[in-house]
């Protein structure tokens, strides 16, 4: 049972409620993910000390234990990654330092945000929720790195960037990113670095597209074509199948495996230009790629599926390019709402058709 305040308010809520100093709440974070990583006795010594130092100081570790509990924060992943490492006998470099350093900014974010704040938490994943930059659906922008190095964000990204003195890395979250990489200004040359959770993509004076193909399953992977220059594609957990695409091919890759290496699709960055392709594409197809760019849920009848469409198509108005569809297929766009919308097969000749 918490203690009673002499107002009648429980600690639990007056810790929620009163506001915290953003050092002692960095630092309540930074004790958090450090403890969850296979902590020493000495860390476990110190963080004890830290927390009786003074009462803001116990009162934020609470904060930061409950924030945990509530939201799940910290993936197991962090805590598991010493273990893991030890299990297969090698790193995955890049990947646990990311997550850790995401936990930890928003660890930091919500202990200073208060119950406002945590409303937004609940509707968007951890990784995503504290990028360092990220688009909406339906938006793109363009990021100038420290170095130079352009990165063009597509629909629904998310990403984070980490430069130190010994490399420049970019975590892709989510989403897809077009990079074209500028030369380094320090000496040594530090590598570019893209990083999924299916492995690494190592620039070499490169232009390229990195999509994260993912579907809710988990299926799909990490998809890289590349344009100018070439990249080394290394998979987190066979970094023996590593190997060079250079510029006008593309591939596939996994955290265990990765695809032949094909000729890149020209069209593969015209979405950096608003502009969505397709070369006799199956309708159904066409629709899943199209619903990246719109809000809500597009369907596609299965009778309908396999028809083949072709042009290209203006992603600013995705309403339009789904209006038009009759123009050119026989099929019907019924829209139930403006972000519920159905593809079906068209009226018969001598029916009267209808798209409501």
């Amino acid at each position: 049972m918490n203690a009673r305040l002499e107002n009648g308010t429980s600690h639990a809520a007056d810790d929620d409620h009163r506001p915290l100093e953003r050092a002692v709440a960095r630092a309540a974070a930074e004790w958090l993910v450090r403890l969850a990583d296979n902590p020493t006795p000495e860390e476990i010594d110190a963080c004890t000390r830290w927390r009786a130092a003074n009462p803001e100081h116990a009162r934020a570790w609470r904060r930061a234990e409950r924030l945990n509990a509530k939201f799940d924060v910290l993936p197991a992943k962090v805590g598991m990654s010493a273990l893991a490492r030890a299990e297969r006998g090698k790193p995955r470099a890049g990947i646990d330092h990311a997550r850790r350093r995401a936990a930890l900014k928003t660890l930091s974010l919500l202990l200073v945000a208060g119950p406002t704040g945590w409303l937004a938490w609940r509707t968007t994943p951890w990784l995503v929720w504290c990028a360092d930059a990220r688009t909406g659906t339906g938006e793109r922008r363009t990021l100038v790195l420290a170095d130079g190095t352009r990165v063009e964000l597509n629909t629904a990204t998310a990403l984070d960037v980490a430069f130190d003195a010994r490399e420049r890395r970019v975590r892709l979250d989510q989403g897809e990113i077009l990079v074209d990489t500028a030369p380094d200004p320090q000496a040594p040359a530090r590598p570019f670095i893209v990083q999924t959770d299916d492995g690494r993509i190592r620039a070499l004076g490169t232009r390229f597209v990195v999509r994260d193909a993912h579907d809710l399953r988990g299926n799909g992977g990490t998809q890289v074509a590349v344009f100018h220059g070439a990249v080394e594609v290394t998979p987190a957990d066979a970094p023996h199948l590593a190997r060079i695409v250079a510029a006008g091919q593309e591939t596939r890759f996994t955290a265990d495996s990765i695809d032949p290496i094909t000729s890149t699709d020209p069209h593969g960055s015209d979405w950096t230009r608003g502009v969505l392709f397709a070369q006799r594409v199956r309708l159904a197809d066409f629709l899943a790629e199209l619903s990246r760019y719109r809000p809500g849920l597009v369907r596609c009848d299965p009778a309908v599926a396999d028809l083949p469409i072709s042009g290209a198509f203006q992603l600013a108005d995705t309403d339009n390019i789904l209006a038009a569809l009759p123009e050119t297929l026989p099929v019907q766009v019924i829209w139930r709402t403006r972000y519920w919308v159905t593809v079906v097969a068209g009226p018969q000749p001598g029916q009267t058709g209808s798209a409501a």
